[in-house]
């Protein structure tokens, strides 16, 4: 008995070291389940701070991005209303001395007249043209409906009527809105025979505004909006404009939500119903342009940026839980992240095309848009060229048409055939000069032949003979002995040389001796100098530069320097202009000269 109580004591001895397992066991999962909340409390600390520096610096990135487009757009807004503006602005100095137009008015036969301007609007581009007698009546329109209306009391009939300038008004339309027009008189010297209006098609614009997520609008001098893509904003200032109730959009629950944005600190976006003002300043009549866009796209790009974030540390935290488990929660975490990697890479690739598709068609409306106005620009340079060029053939018909009718009263009638013969040479000239001017916008193609300098300058000072005579210039020639050749063309030589000349004359107009000198001298160039004693010339920058003048409108339109010195780079020669030592301009013309050997071989 003794024995067997041992022996049940060494087996209960033995069993109880067998029990002591379970509590270890216990404190070891205790242990993982500490450090698994522990783990999780860290990456949720770590995912709280990751995701608000994140949300810091993203949002301040995104807004100076956002804003950076949006100054970029305005300025571009900005860029092309006053490039439409200024392209628009010499069509009416161009109407107003179309011959066609004031044979209309002299006669008051407007039968070809409206179909005239409707052939002008297709290439001008203006919304519309139309032609006003002296009594402010429509008598010729591309627009048919206002034939017969009357527009006396107009802003751009009574200013354009009174002033000798293109002048440009802005005018309310009878079903809303406002049109703006650029207006010139037409006269025939002194007396107002009608005027010419030209409708600029400024809504474009609006339709083109209206197609982004930003409010657009354009105030005058006063404050008053012109343009806007809320219609119902223009007419209004612009206080007036926000607090009246806008179409139901993006910017309209900001303005609404917004009271006063411009006290909002710069993360005002986080509420999602703040906007951004920009204004910038318009070169025109005080024009300005202000653009309101919205925080929204900021919020968008941070919140797609916080949502990867959010998702990563939600697989982490998914990784943490599938630890402990099995291995294959690993892979499928990693697989569902890489899915989610992939799918935003996706969207941005088709972001990226979607925007490079719209670039390009921007691209190819600019395009567009600026070969029409290279187009239009040609266009007005040649016809004001061609009106330049004609006055000084015309002023001297007119002088021996004078001369012939008085020597046809006298009975002299020799010298009256005379006269006619040299209107016949002007009226040759004049055909020349216009076949030259065709190729004024395209370059090249003239055929060189070898020319007598001093023939040319001699039919120049003939053609230019009645202006000398009338205004009583002292004329001074020095002509070598010898006969001075180049290869040029002679009709364009003798252009170069009659304005050269003509400008001589303008300038000795405030001169009580006017002077003139001319001098021809042949060395390693042919070298021809045009000397006045007139005032001089004050910007030298400007001077070759097309439609550049100093003199008062309808004197010129300054495009005779430019005319004379591209003739004279084409010839391989040089025009240069300075100051005389005792006052006056210096014109001097340098061609290559001809050599006597070099003209035998051609």
């Amino acid at each position: 008995m003794a024995r067997t109580d041992q022996r049940d004591a060494e087996n209960s001895s033995e069993t109880l070291p067998a029990v002591s397992p379970a509590p270890r066991r216990r404190s070891r999962a205790e242990t993982r389940r500490w450090r698994l909340r522990t783990a999780i409390i860290v990456l949720l600390v770590i995912a709280m701070g990751t995701m608000w520096i994140t949300n810091q610096l993203l949002t301040a990135r995104f807004t100076e991005t956002t804003k950076n487009r949006a100054e970029l757009r305005l300025a571009l807004y900005s860029g092309n209303l006053v490039s439409e503006l200024r392209r628009n602005a010499i069509v009416p100095q161009l109407l107003a001395r179309d011959p066609t137009l004031i044979g209309a008015l002299n006669s008051g036969d407007f039968s070809q007249s409206t179909q005239r301007l409707i052939s002008f609007v297709e290439e001008i581009g203006a919304a519309s043209l139309m032609l006003l007698d002296r009594d402010g009546r429509t008598v010729a329109a591309t627009d048919r409906s206002r034939l017969g209306s009357i527009h006396r009391a107009a802003p751009y009939f009574l200013d354009a009527s009174r002033s000798n300038t293109t002048v440009f008004s802005v005018f309310t339309h009878d079903a809303g809105g406002y049109g703006f027009t650029y207006s010139r008189r037409i006269d025939n010297g002194t007396n107002l025979l009608g005027v010419i209006v030209v409708e600029v098609d400024l809504q474009k614009f609006e339709r083109a505004w209206a197609g982004i997520s930003d409010a657009v609008l354009v105030t005058d001098s006063t404050g008053t909006i012109i343009l806007s893509t809320e219609p119902r904003w223009v007419g209004l200032q612009e206080d007036a404009a926000l607090e009246r109730e806008a179409p139901l959009s993006a910017i309209e629950r900001a303005i609404r939500a917004t009271t006063d944005w411009g006290a909002l600190p710069p993360d005002a976006y986080l509420f999602g119903e703040a906007v951004m003002r920009l204004h910038t300043r318009i070169p025109f009549h005080g024009w300005r342009m202000t653009s309101f866009t919205n925080y929204a796209s900021v919020r968008e790009k941070v919140n797609g940026v916080l949502a990867l974030e959010i998702m990563g540390f939600a697989i982490l935290l998914a990784l943490l839980f599938y630890a402990a488990n099995r291995k294959t929660a690993l892979r499928m975490a990693l697989f569902q992240r890489e899915s989610a990697e992939l799918r935003h890479l996706n969207a941005r690739l088709q972001a990226e095309i979607a925007e490079r598709e719209r670039v390009q068609e921007t691209l190819a409306v600019t395009e567009q848009s600026l070969a029409q106005s290279s187009k239009l620009a040609a266009l007005g340079e040649m016809a004001a060229a061609i009106s330049h060029e004609l006055n000084q053939p015309l002023a001297a018909m007119k002088t021996y048409l004078a001369g012939a009718k008085l020597l046809i009263r006298r009975n002299r009638t020799e010298e009256a055939l005379a006269a006619f013969g040299r209107l016949d040479s002007l009226i040759e000239r004049m055909g020349a000069i216009t076949r030259q001017l065709k190729t004024y916008a395209r370059k090249g193609g003239n055929t060189l032949t070898p020319v007598n300098v001093g023939a040319a300058l001699s039919s120049s000072l003939s053609m230019m003979e009645p202006q000398l005579r009338t205004r009583h210039i002292r004329l001074t020639q020095i002509l070598p002995k010898e006969p001075v050749w180049v290869m040029g063309d002679q009709v364009q030589i003798e252009q170069v040389i009659i304005n050269l000349l003509r400008n001589a004359i303008d300038a000795t107009k405030s001169v009580d001796d006017p002077a003139l000198d001319v001098i021809l001298a042949a060395g390693e160039t042919a070298s021809l100098t045009v000397r006045d004693n007139g005032d001089g010339v004050e910007d030298f920058d400007k001077l070759f530069e097309p439609f550049y003048t100093t003199k008062q409108p309808g004197d010129g339109v300054g495009l005779g320097l430019a005319i004379s010195s591209g003739i004279v780079n084409d010839l391989g020669g040089r025009l240069t202009a300075r100051n005389g030592e005792k006052g006056g301009a210096v014109f001097e013309i340098r061609l290559p000269i001809l050599k006597r050997n070099v003209e035998a071989a051609e």
